[in-house]
């Protein structure tokens, strides 16, 4: 089976191609010039992979939320390419995706996620392993890092960029609950393809007209002061 796995919901744009003979991938900081990277950066796998986009069995996108931009040009090149090389789309979120690398590295059944949302705020979710799939026990949402949903119980991994940002007044907030912190991770398109395989292989993806964001946050805009100030949504 071959799939092309994209996201830039964060500062990295994450590409990654999976086929018989095995996986490519580019995960570089990239920063705003990810609108200008991302579809070049793909034929360039395409072609070390020696496939096409008709060649393609789906293509999995990062739903966010994330940055308002790269949100938006990962689920605009998806639905673009999906609808050129008639290939069905499966959306991932950026949340469920760091809890999975969290897993993977951990083993651990219970992620708490905080991805760094600027503006003093965090993007937050809880999961749970169960089987080979995850239970959300704290929906998406955005809030401040002292204001994080409450979790249930001990034994938590925490992941997630939102920890390096925020992670002493995270750590206040939920004190022995969480056993071990994660900072560095961040969704990845490798980690997407694995996430998504189970969904692939089972047929539940999605039409590409039907492909759409995540964003939590409302805001789509700052105001100038803001801006002058350096934030970023």
């Amino acid at each position: 089976m071959n799939v092309l796995a994209l996201d830039a919901s964060t500062e990295f744009l994450s590409l990654a191609i999976q086929t018989p003979a095995g996986q490519l991938q580019f995960h570089e900081a990239t920063g705003p010039a990810a609108s200008q990277r991302i579809l070049p950066e793909i034929q360039r796998l395409l072609q070390a992979a020696n496939i096409t986009l008709k060649q393609l069995n789906a293509i999995v996108y990062g739903t966010g939320p994330g940055a308002f931009t790269g949100v938006r040009v990962a689920v605009g090149v998806a639905q673009g390419l999906a609808f050129g090389a008639n290939v069905p789309v499966l959306g991932v979120s950026a949340l469920l995706a760091v809890a999975h690398a969290a897993w993977q590295a951990t083993q651990a059944e219970q992620i708490v996620v905080c991805l760094d949302a600027r503006m003093g705020e965090v993007y937050h979710a809880a999961f749970r392993r169960q089987s080979e799939g995850w239970l959300t026990l704290s929906a998406p949402t955005v809030c401040k890092p002292h204001l994080v949903p409450a979790l249930t119980g001990a034994d938590w991994v925490a992941a997630g960029s939102g920890w390096a940002a925020f992670g002493e007044v995270l750590s206040a907030h939920y004190g022995v609950q969480v056993c071990q912190v994660l900072p560095t991770l961040r969704p990845q398109a490798t980690t997407m393809l694995d996430l998504a395989a189970v969904d692939i292989h089972a047929g539940h993806t999605h039409l590409a007209h039907e492909a759409a964001p995540l964003y939590v946050r409302n805001r789509v805009a700052l105001t100038a002061s803001e801006r002058a100030q350096g934030q970023t949504l």
